[in-house]
């Protein structure tokens, strides 16, 4: 069954206990966590401390997104902020599968990550038989407000057909402007982790979750 990961980057944190609440009623199944250094994208975003503060409120998988130039300094002190899964950019680490290494030798689960315009074939078949993840970004990471990359559906079908083949045990994440009008479509299309903020934060956080979970669910 696909999960739905509300994305934190959207929350409202002066009431951000009783939204990691209010996820946990709703059905949401992952908390999505960016971290953002401001050199690999051009924005910052939570840290460890920030982690480890809302680690005890809630029992919801944290899903940790490192947009981060050379992950690998930190990837212990994210486990031991809580990370339960550590997804890291292909883009930022000058050696992956050691990247990758690193972070299952801590016991969380690995993932990684791609651009828009990164090519699928630059995801070699050592790296997918390693990973716990794929996530594929439909928007350019690290700047709010952007439109659904259309083509990201087509870069889902051909990561589903790899997956498939080469790990099929691997989850497929899509983060970037996903709600209610195309959340059937990356479902669909074989995404099997879904990211979402401005869609799920915009008005009643628990009725926008459980409807998302009633469209995913429906495929």
């Amino acid at each position: 069954m696909p999960k739905l990961a509300p994305s934190l980057l959207e929350a409202d944190y002066c009431f951000l206990y009783d939204q990691l609440k209010i996820m946990e009623k709703a059905g949401a199944d992952y908390v999505h966590i960016d971290v953002m250094d401001g050199a690999f994208v051009p924005n910052l975003a939570l840290g460890m401390k920030e982690i480890q503060s809302i680690r005890p409120v809630t029992e919801l998988v944290f899903d940790v997104h490192m947009m981060v130039n050379e992950p690998i300094r930190y990837v212990r002190q994210m486990k031991e902020a809580g990370a339960d899964i550590i997804t890291v950019h292909l883009e930022a680490c000058e050696d992956p599968q050691e990247t990758i290494l690193a972070i299952k030798e801590t016991g969380v689960k690995a993932g990684i990550v791609l651009k828009p315009d990164t090519k699928l074939s630059e995801l070699s078949e050592a790296i997918i038989s390693m990973v716990d993840v794929v996530q594929l970004m439909t928007v350019q990471p690290g700047l709010a407000g952007q439109k659904f990359i259309p083509e990201s559906l087509n870069r889902i079908k051909e990561l589903r057909d790899r997956i498939d083949r080469e790990n099929p045990g691997c989850e497929i994440e899509v983060d970037g402007n996903i709600g209610v009008h195309n959340v059937q479509d990356v479902v669909a299309a074989g995404a099997t982790v879904i990211v979402s903020g401005k869609a799920l934060f915009d008005g009643d956080l628990g009725k926008n979750i459980s409807e998302m979970k009633r469209l995913i669910e429906s495929i």
